[in-house]
């Protein structure tokens, strides 16, 4: 990508999920970036996931916006800067502070976050900024709060190794942190009387090592946590010691619990589950001191979800399983430096430092910062921050890092909010999103292996990122880009950081600003004041640090003692209730988004990694086979999908893991990938009340036939252009990174010998470009292949609905001379060589069929004895559990 600082080994920290894994990478001598787990990182000890792995493969010059655009013309970055902070001065003098608005991202380090929160809240005077945070874990920072005074989450990785009793809700752990559920089933392995329960309306691969699946309905959690609390009164489970000593509001919120949930079997009714099930699970936390509730998106993802977590932490304080070695309510956060956003107030409801909008914190922190200008009121959240872009009282906006026309439900809405706004500045490191095309002002910032600074984990481990490769171009820091134009708007005093180091000594300093409140906990003051080396040597530690180098207890609250007013704990009387958008005939099913497991949010990066394409390399909507079949659809079927406020097409996967009347679609395709792989567009905007964090788990659908005739595959050696993808003569396509080239998957509703005539015509632009054809139009059936100078340049087979064969054998012809092995095998629509399938372990590149043939020659009986002999399964240990099912199926075979 560019010249390395050092061909030696760099600790650094994955951009990824929120598990916060360390990092070792170096550029190798061929310019290749190489990476590997730190083995001396606390929390992942070496292993790293198939993402994690393919690091490498994504730090390259494709796609890289280098250069600044004004109005896309490519302008010297210092005159971008100055129209920037021009702009942003005019809109402030014209209409106000209210007027303008920032939306950051997970993906920043703390010292870009910082600066981004001093610049809006206390300098432009407006607390309209919000990250992508609130998309992910508001509803667990409002219920923090609630519960515990303070935005803390009290427990650690190593409770998962010394709990009796782990139970997942709402989290896929094995796909979605899949070291952390490395790190649980270890501990299981290790310890065979630990037991692991999920709950979750999908039977995901986190149920592999579960003792019990409660697949409950979707939004009944409160109901179901409720119901817990309840049985643990009834029985006299609770601690009657600790919460009277700890705790306030016990008897409103057992009251609450009894009268919601108190009926076991209506309880059962309302959650969708067998009543033997609730009550084993019921029984299990009862009788087990050591317990840890790991909760993510399917809480926090919630119209209610603010109630589902303080359900969740209200039987963890009911029965005193909290602040010790193995019990705790955990939220695990879903990015790399969600919980280091939170600590700098990048969310718009919190300041700076763990502070809040009160005037004792409202003074301490002006006089810190030494402005008079700081606002003094909380600003718009995420859906209403873009709301109010879209009717014109916002007129400036500065997204960073992130990709709204995609992550926020109702896209559509939102990009007609992006294109009437007066000033869309984006600050992004690749050149083409579905956001950036929406800006006026494109600035190139820093990405992964350019920038220093740091993150800090699920929990509160504050970890390093380090550079280990020069930027190129004008590409900058997001820090630095923020400093200039803070500088330009006349705030040059404040913003004068020379480093991230700079920075982050005054972020650690604010953290110390009213130390004398002992309730407070998040504190960092001990690393404030130093200097770059001592920067450079900061060793991943949890938080609160008071002391240099002296690491934080592993669990919070281990004392009693919380940050509320009055130092106890409070439980939350919550109440169940129906979903804000619920089910109709209209619309009868229930649609729940998420991760699929090799890709990231909005495949920015991970979609640079042709490894992390093919375990799944086209979204689909899995569905129980009942649905499908009252809908007379099969498997592999292109689908309309429609809600109330939008409309897709997408292929069909029958999976007997989904529950019957639940749909899931993963998050990540877009308009670079596919023509209509956008799940957020038919997503509603309903949000929770309190925390504003969207419904995306459950949104009413339905589901019906589309009635296309035809499909395709293309295989080119070069992407299509934005402009070839808009002119691709096909109603639905999905794309496909390849090693050496790309693969679109084409359904159309003209027939097929008028498909292939089309396909043909948009492929043949280049006059050196030779076509070799096959036609059997008693078959419907299609084939070309284009070669130039003897090489296979892009080929594609048409065929009537159904009829395709596997295209995975494809993918290794492009780049090759035309043998006429291979010549004979494009047209004939056959593989040349034996087709291996899907690659079901991306670490080690491992497809379906090795894995297959593997089980059979050596009659294995475990996953371990499949490693043994062709490696799928032994580094992250995600592709496991298919393997498993392999196992069961070819030994049924």
């Amino acid at each position: 990508m560019s010249q390395q600082q050092s061909q030696q080994w760099i600790k650094t920290t994955c951009p990824y999920c929120g598990t916060g894994c360390g990092v070792e990478a170096k550029v190798a001598n061929n310019g290749t970036v190489e990476v590997r787990g730190d083995q001396a990182h606390p929390a992942n000890s070496g292993l790293l996931c198939s993402k994690g792995s393919a690091l490498g493969e994504t730090v390259i010059k494709e796609g890289r916006l280098q250069s600044a655009y004004i109005k896309g013309h490519k302008e010297p970055l210092d005159k971008a800067l100055s129209y920037v902070a021009s702009r942003l001065s005019q809109t402030l003098a014209e209409h106000g502070s209210e007027s303008v608005a920032f939306y950051v991202s997970g993906q920043l380090l703390t010292e870009d976050y910082y600066v981004a929160n001093k610049l809006i809240k206390g300098f432009i005077g407006s607390s309209n900024i919000d990250s992508n945070s609130r998309l992910c874990m508001s509803s667990a920072v409002a219920g923090h709060k609630r519960a515990f005074g303070e935005d803390i989450v009290p427990g650690s990785y190593e409770d998962l190794e010394h709990a009796e009793l782990v139970t997942l809700v709402g989290s896929n752990l094995a796909w979605c942190h899949p070291i952390v559920y490395q790190r649980l089933k270890r501990a299981k392995q290790a310890n065979p009387n630990l037991k692991v329960v999920v709950i979750d309306p999908r039977r995901t691969d986190s149920c592999d090592i579960a003792d019990l699946h409660l697949p409950l309905n979707g939004g009944t959690d409160v109901a179901l946590f409720n119901g817990l609390l309840a049985y643990l009164s009834e029985h006299g489970k609770l601690d009657a010691e600790y919460i009277g000593q700890f705790t306030e509001g016990f008897e409103n919120a057992v009251a609450s619990a009894v009268e919601d949930a108190g009926d076991l079997p209506a309880l059962a009714k309302t959650c969708g589950v067998e009543p033997e099930a609730l009550l084993r699970f019921f029984q299990l936390f009862a009788d087990n001191q050591r317990c840890v509730t790991v909760f993510s998106q399917g809480v926090n993802q919630s119209s209610q979800g603010v109630d589902k977590v303080n359900a969740i932490i209200n039987n963890h304080l009911a029965t005193g399983k909290i602040g010790k070695l193995g019990a705790s309510a955990f939220s695990i956060t879903g990015q790399p430096n969600a919980m280091g956003g939170r600590e700098v107030g990048a969310l718009s409801n919190l300041l700076a430092g763990h502070l809040d909008y009160v005037p004792e914190h409202l003074a301490a922190l002006s006089q810190f910062w030494k402005t008079d200008t700081l606002s003094q009121k909380p600003g718009h959240k995420a859906i209403d921050l873009f709301e109010k872009v879209g009717s014109g009282e916002i007129k400036a906006i500065w997204i960073m890092g992130t990709n709204p026309a995609v992550s926020l439900p109702e896209s559509a809405k939102v990009r007609e909010a992006l294109l009437n706004c007066p000033l869309v500045v984006v600050s992004d490191c690749i050149a083409e999103t579905d956001t950036t095309r929406y800006a006026d002002v494109l600035l190139p910032a820093a990405g992964w292996g350019e920038r220093d600074g740091t993150v800090t984990n699920s929990e509160r481990m504050i970890s390093r990122q380090r550079a280990f490769v020069k930027t190129e171009g004008d590409t900058k820091p997001d820090w630095y880009l923020l400093s200039q134009v803070a500088k330009k708007m006349g705030f040059a005093q404040a913003f004068d950081f020379q480093s991230s180091a700079d920075i982050f000594s005054e972020h650690a300093a604010l953290s110390g600003v009213l130390a004398d409140d002992s309730k407070r906990k998040f504190n960092i003051s001990g690393l404030s004041g130093k200097d770059q080396q001592a920067f450079d040597e900061i060793e991943p530690q949890r938080w609160p640090i008071t002391t240099y180098k002296k690491a934080a207890n592993r669990s919070l609250f281990s004392d009693g003692r919380f940050s509320t007013d009055s130092g106890k704990a409070q439980l939350i009387a919550v109440t169940n209730q129906t979903t804000q958008q619920p089910l109709s005939q209209a619309f009868p099913l229930v649609l729940n988004t998420g991760r699929v497991r090799d890709q990231w949010h909005t495949m920015t990066r991970t979609g640079l990694a042709p490894q992390l394409s093919s375990h799944a390399s086209e979204p689909l909507l899995e569905v129980h086979p009942q649905d499908a079949a009252n809908q007379g659809l099969c498997d592999g079927d292109v689908v309309s999908l429609t809600s109330q406020v939008g409309a897709l097409k997408v292929r069909l996967s029958i999976s007997e893991g989904q529950k019957p009347g639940h749909l899931f679609m993963p998050i990540h395709w877009n308009a670079q990938y596919s023509s209509d792989g956008l799940v957020s567009q038919v997503v509603d905007s309903s949000v929770d009340p309190i925390s504003g964090q969207p419904e995306s788990k459950h949104t009413p659908v339905k589901l019906s036939s589309w009635d296309y005739v035809s499909e395709a595959v293309l295989l080119t050696a070069t992407p299509l252009t934005k402009q070839q993808c808009q002119d691709l003569p096909a109603d639905y396509w999905v794309k496909q990174g390849l090693g050496d080239g790309y693969l679109y998957r084409i359904a159309d509703t003209s027939q097929a010998v008028e498909l292939a005539s089309k396909l043909k015509q948009f492929l043949l632009t280049n006059s050196k470009l030779q076509s070799l054809d096959f036609a059997d139009t008693e078959q419907q059936r299609y084939r070309s292949a284009l070669v130039i100078e003897g090489e296979l340049f892009s080929s594609f087979s048409v065929t009537a609905k159904g009829q395709l064969n596997a295209s995975s054998w494809l993918e290794s012809l492009l780049q090759q001379p035309m043998s006429d092995n291979i010549r004979r095998g494009v047209l004939a629509g056959t593989s040349p060589a034996p087709d291996l399938g899907k690659i079901v372990c991306s670490c080690h590149q491992v497809r379906e069929q090795t894995i297959a043939d593997v089980i059979t020659e050596h009659a294995c009986e475990s996953a371990d004895q499949v490693g043994s002999h062709c490696k799928a399964g032994t580094n992250c240990g995600s592709c496991v559990p298919e393997i498993k099912r392999m196992i069961k199926t070819v030994t049924v075979e």
